[in-house]
């Protein structure tokens, strides 16, 4: 699609807030050569189509038309992910967070010691995830300078719209794992923020306003956590931030009751594993800050001080017996939330996972809170389940909101990227876990009825859906992944 204008007819899905999307059963979309929304009509009856489009002047284009069981959403937002923890998936299930890395995710990343072996496991891992309906995801290289760099290549080439960074790692690492020195950790990973800014890109510039956006591939700093990381490196990491505020920044935070206790103990002049960060500046506005299971009340100030954002990875919590994060105090403070699927810690690939886990980690706190009569006030979300509205913003425009990325992705909107999946919850998707929109005794056509059919099948995607069922994965109005995409015929 990408250098014609594609315009879309049938249901869209667009997110508005934690509290509410628009749920459009009749959306007429213009995506335009440059990929971006150049115009959206909320509720266009078919008889008026036609009429519709001559008013737009675009009378001759090509019109896609979307089926009943189809339905076009903003793509996911991955916030915390480990790109060469994806050969793991499903092991090491028995250990807790330190031990996990000792001796199952440390021994793997070593191995991207070995560049061929990069290229060939990094190409299958950004393929999976772009089909899952990844189109934005924050990712995690090893150590190793030349290997990281293969990733930035392999999602340039594959057109994903990413943050990768060179993990920071020069302490309380194995001897085969472990960089020399702090100053050869910095030196590489200026080395990788200059490879990423010199990769090929097009200019992508809204049209009304002129203003350039930033490529798909964008460098982030990544120490991995206090506990890798001198604090020589992460003062190093922090003047490295300083030079460039539009630099993103991710690691992890407050995890596991060990990981707190030895940073604390690493650093016993800060304040609180929060305070390790803010005070090596690294906690601001762009700080991707995965996990927040056990953060105290001083840390959650001055999270929202910075205005720093929180990767929340339901899956990654549960399996590695970590606890579970109380996102929805989170969200009342006005603290940024997004999900993350955090591989492989988590063992799933997919963002519906991390909605479904999320959606249960919710109902978790809820049922250990004390039970009130009384319903809870709009707009809060502590102690209570996380509805459907707010699941969908997690996955999408919370997540853009957690990588500075809200003005571009996220939502539909005149000048935002179509970073996008169309949708399929028909059976003919091949999904037996999800009961086919055409096999449902409803009438979508039916007048008043549309809006309640298409939010159903939003709540059956999120909960029983899978890769069958994102039939297509645009970024930047380019066709990049989805069901449909795998079985074209090049």
């Amino acid at each position: 699609m990408s250098g014609t204008t594609t315009i879309f007819y049938g249901p869209v899905i667009n997110p508005k807030s934690l509290d509410a999307y628009a749920a459009l059963p009749r959306c007429l979309l213009c995506v335009g050569p440059t990929g971006n929304v150049e115009w959206l009509v909320e509720d266009v009856k078919a008889h008026l189509l036609q009429e519709t489009l001559a008013q737009k002047g675009c009378i001759d284009e090509d019109v896609v038309e979307l089926k009943m069981g189809e339905f076009i959403i903003p793509g996911f937002i991955d916030t915390h992910t480990h790109a060469p923890q994806v050969p793991n998936i499903g092991s090491g299930q028995q250990y807790e967070l330190l031990d996990w890395l000792d001796k199952v995710t440390f021994p793997m990343e070593a191995k991207f010691a070995n560049t061929e072996f990069a290229q060939r496991t990094y190409q299958n891992v950004v393929r999976r995830i772009i089909d899952c309906g990844t189109t934005t995801c924050c990712y995690y290289g090893s150590l190793h300078l030349p290997s990281t760099k293969i990733l930035a290549n392999i999602v340039h080439t594959l057109g994903q719209r990413a943050f990768v960074g060179k993990c920071n790692m020069n302490r309380n690492c194995p001897s085969d794992y472990i960089e020399d020195s702090a100053s050869s950790s910095l030196t590489d990973t200026s080395a990788l923020i200059k490879h990423i800014h010199e990769l090929p890109s097009a200019p992508t510039v809204h049209a009304a306003t002129g203003t350039q956006h930033e490529p798909l591939v964008q460098p982030i700093i990544t120490p991995r956590f206090a506990i890798s990381c001198t604090g020589e490196l992460l003062s190093g990491l922090g003047e490295l931030a300083a030079q460039d505020p539009h630099l993103r920044i991710q690691t992890h935070i407050s995890e596991n009751h060990d990981e707190i206790k030895f940073t604390k103990e690493l650093f016993p002049e800060c304040e609180s594993y929060a305070d390790v960060y803010d005070t090596h500046g690294l906690l601001r506005g762009n700080t991707v800050l995965a996990h927040a299971v056990h953060l105290e009340e001083s840390e959650c100030k001055l999270i929202k001080k910075r205005d720093a954002g929180i990767s929340h990875c339901p899956t990654s919590n549960f399996n590695l017996r970590s606890g579970v994060a109380p996102v929805g105090k989170f969200l009342d403070l006005g603290i940024k939330v997004g999900l993350g699927t955090d591989i492989s810690g988590g063992f799933s690939p997919s963002i519906l996972t991390a909605i479904q886990h999320a959606s249960i980690a919710s109902k978790i706190v809820a049922m250990q809170s004390p039970p009130s009569s009384k319903p809870p006030p709009p707009g809060k979300y502590a102690s209570r389940q996380l509805p459907l509205p707010t699941l969908l913003y997690l996955a999408t425009l919370g997540g853009a909101r957690v990588c500075a990325l809200e003005s571009r992705v996220g939502s539909f909107e005149e000048g935002k990227a179509f970073d996008a999946l169309l949708v399929n919850v028909r059976s003919e998707a091949g999904n037996i876990g999800l009961w086919g929109a055409d096999l449902q005794d409803i009438d979508g056509g039916k007048e008043g009825k549309e809006k309640e059919v298409l939010d159903g099948l939003l709540e059956r995607f999120f909960f029983t859906g899978d890769d069958r069922n994102i039939s297509r994965v645009y970024v930047q109005g380019r066709l990049v992944g989805g069901k449909s995409f795998r079985g074209r015929v090049d």
